[in-house]
């Protein structure tokens, strides 16, 4: 007797699940696809609090230990180039299911490498599953999703990541606090870091099982010809006659050419759509405003504002659940106020914040180490601000930049627009991720939080001229 394969798994979910147009069948597979992005912001967010762990461990400089942070975030940026021609080629599904065996060997390798080079090289190949999970489960959402719900169930990709990054957050305080920190011995003699890593596994093991009951995207199966499988999953999405969106789908598509990397260019010219250049734009300004630095180098940051590692710890989980409850309100306003207004309500709020932190951070005293040294009070002041930035990001520029771009280009660049504004958006999470432990021995706190405070100001005045409305429009009238 033969063994089902997956595609007969999810088939035989279809067929019996029977209610046409199921908004809660959709929200099962927005759902499923988000867990790449839990993992997405797991992965981000494990070497916050490893940080200081790895570079004893390996003897790191501050050179290489930013490296070590922000390696994996070059694998993200290959990672996200490809996956959307290959999305394109082999569908959204299929890839889907890659990234959660990379997550898996990413995990599991990055705890048991014993020097740099061996845990750089389980980065990068761990950022190759980031950075393809960063367009697929956005442009899959986008694609099974009705127009009226689609901001809200394109904001599961934030939400699934910040649950991501408070999770990581949360795993890492509470091994640390068994082990006594970070480089602490837990179970079978090892060190408290290398199971940080380690607990990804699960997620990831839930991903792959999740993604086998899921169908392909209906999108890419009309401009794949598989016209019949298309109506099966319209028939089970919405309540839309299948037929009606299948021709909508064809015309979107310019006639029966498959998508190419080709079509991001203007027909007949050497010049780039100028769409693609707004979503660069988007995830470039999303990174420049140092959203990172409080995610991924939170511990060494509040130590460097004196705090100690185990109230760092902690506070990083309370940074993740203000990101938590700052995507709900989100989740609950994007499709009845729009995109725009929240991305300028945000800008406006991110640069007050980082501007106040930029104070805060200049005005302080010196230890006799030379550490930064806040008072008590300017240091909760310090702790309420930090988090009122994560709060505007996390109502802003954290969710909406992804509902965007999975849903502001035509289903003929989809893939590769999505891909390449993603690209751009970890090559600038790189740049940040890498130049702050620079900028922390040279120009200090201070000086790194005015740069991302004047970037938060530009972002203003780029959301009020190039930024459209998209929301409640249909993506095949995009």
């Amino acid at each position: 007797m033969s063994t089902p394969s997956s595609n007969d798994l999810q088939d035989t979910f279809l067929e019996n699940n029977e209610t046409s147009g199921s908004i809660l069948y959709v929200l099962f597979i927005s759902a499923v696809a988000a867990i790449g992005g839990f993992l997405f912001g797991f992965d981000s967010g494990v070497i916050n609090g490893t940080v200081t762990a790895l570079g004893n461990a390996f003897n790191s400089t501050d050179v290489s230990t930013g490296f070590n942070v922000a390696s994996v975030l070059l694998g993200c940026a290959a990672g996200a180039l490809a996956a959307g021609p290959l999305a394109d080629h082999f569908g959204r599904r299929a890839l889907m299911i890659s990234t959660a065996v990379i997550f898996a060997i990413s995990a599991f390798g990055s705890g048991i490498s014993d020097s740099s080079a061996e845990f750089i090289f389980y980065r990068l190949f761990g950022g190759l599953g980031i950075g393809a999970a960063s367009v697929l489960a956005p442009a899959y959402i986008a694609e099974v999703a009705p127009a009226a719900l689609r901001g809200r169930l394109a904001t599961l990709q934030q939400l699934a990541i910040v649950l991501g990054l408070f999770v990581a957050f949360l795993s890492n305080y509470l091994i640390a606090s068994n082990a006594g920190g970070a480089e602490g011995i837990l179970m079978l003699d090892l060190a408290a870091w290398r199971w940080m890593f380690w607990v990804e596994l699960v997620p990831a093991i839930l991903f792959l099982l999740g993604v086998l009951f899921i169908p392909e995207s209906p999108r890419y199966l009309v401009a794949q010809g598989e016209i019949e499988k298309a109506k099966i999953v319209f028939n089970k999405i919405s309540t839309t006659p299948a037929d009606k969106q299948i021709d909508a789908v064809k015309n979107s598509l310019h006639g029966d050419k498959k998508p190419s990397i080709s079509d991001l260019f203007i027909e007949g010219q050497k010049k780039i759509h100028p769409i693609i250049w707004i979503g660069i734009a988007l995830s470039v300004f999303q990174q420049f405003v140092g959203i990172n630095v409080v995610f991924y180098y939170g511990s060494e940051l509040w130590q460097a504002a004196g705090f100690d590692e185990s109230q760092s710890l902690f506070i990083n989980v309370l940074t993740g659940t203000t990101n938590i409850v700052s995507t709900f309100i989100a989740i609950a306003l994007v499709d009845k106020i729009g995109r725009k207004p929240l991305l300028l309500v945000g800008s406006i709020g991110m640069f007050i914040s980082l501007g106040t932190l930029t104070y805060i951070f200049g005005s302080a005293g010196f230890d006799e180490l030379g550490k930064l040294s806040l008072t008590e009070d300017m240091g909760t002041f310090a702790l309420i601000i930090a988090n009122l930035f994560v709060v505007f990001f996390g109502l802003s520029w954290g969710p909406i930049v992804w509902v965007l771009l999975g849903e502001m280009f035509n289903n003929r660049i989809r893939g590769a627009a999505l891909a390449v504004a993603a690209s751009a958006q970890w090559l600038a999470n790189f740049t940040i991720t890498m130049t702050f432990p620079i900028m922390l021995g040279s120009i200090g706190l201070a000086g790194a939080y005015s740069i991302y405070a004047i970037s938060a100001f530009v972002s203003i005045f780029f959301v009020i001229k190039y930024i459209k409305e998209t929301c409640g429009v249909k993506l095949e009238a995009m």
